[in-house]
């Protein structure tokens, strides 16, 4: 369990609400664990929130102002601390990835988010915003490209991501932008040594996550957690039996697909493909 320690509440606002949640706390005569017991979580989960160093979560925070009787304090506080540039049902899986020591990816029909391009990236919202406003569309993107930053970080994560090989046959923007985006995929992988791709190819059948994004994470000081996407929403899960479900599924679709060499010939040889001029015409 994290020892409390100072934090300086007017840093921001998740670090005034872990003081504000720590100045509860103390006032009710209880420990981090006593009060994880009270609402059905660990200790070390409640030194995350008071240490600011996990986003505060609404449904826990109102069951922490039923306890103290605070009224809706720390649930107004923590709507101001989960203000985020990404979707709001995207954050703390956004979060967490910042922390993991590892981050294993599969993706049904588009290449990952952290492996996008700028046009890639841009194609994709447009067609799942097609009424949005340019500069909502250019926002999105810049938020997207600031992301992929986390690969460059001296502790980015060991990243492994599965793509079925759909998202290599979907066309996303028009030849050029295929081209472009599965030849920077294809680079990415040589470059980065913390990287592995591969392809679940159609020859394989029905992979464990037909429908579904997934990602799985890991890290050094917490229980594994895994967040699932669909088009307009996502659901990040903790339960410990449902994540290991999760990840015997990730094993499963990760010995199905094919090799890392394999799967990187074959994105080269797509992103050939999409520069050909017979493809182009």
């Amino acid at each position: 369990m994290p020892h409390p320690k100072e934090l300086d509440p007017y840093t921001n606002p998740r670090a005034f609400y872990g003081s504000e949640l720590r100045r509860l706390r103390e006032a009710a005569g209880l420990s981090q664990e006593q009060l994880g017991e009270r609402v059905f979580c660990s200790g070390s989960y409640i030194g995350q929130f008071e240490s600011a160093n996990r986003r505060p979560q609404i449904d826990v925070s109102r069951v922490f102002d039923q306890l103290f009787g605070s009224g809706e304090h720390l649930e107004r506080l923590c709507r101001l601390a989960r203000k985020s540039k990404v979707a709001s049902y995207f954050a703390d899986a956004a979060e967490l990835q910042e922390r993991a020591k590892s981050i294993e990816e599969y993706s049904s029909l588009v290449v990952p988010g952290l492996l996008q391009t700028e046009a890639y990236t841009r194609a994709l919202t447009q067609a799942a915003q097609p009424f949005a406003t340019s500069s909502v569309v250019e926002g999105h993107v810049r938020t997207r490209m600031d992301r992929a930053h986390l690969l460059d970080s001296p502790t980015a994560p060991i990243l492994w991501v599965i793509v079925h090989e759909a998202a290599l046959r979907v066309l996303v923007g028009g030849a050029c932008v295929m081209a472009e985006q599965l030849t920077h995929l294809a680079e990415q992988t040589r470059s980065r040594t913390r990287l592995i791709a591969q392809v679940f190819p159609f020859s394989a059948g029905a992979p464990p996550f037909l429908d579904t994004s997934v990602t799985l994470m890991r890290f050094n000081d917490a229980p594994p957690a895994v967040y699932t996407e669909g088009a307009y929403g996502g659901q990040l899960i903790e339960e410990t039996s449902v994540v290991d479900q999760f990840g015997s599924a990730y094993d499963l679709a990760r010995a199905a697909a094919l090799s890392p060499e394999a799967s990187l010939a074959l994105i080269e040889s797509a992103a050939k493909d999409y520069a050909t001029d017979d493809y182009r015409s």
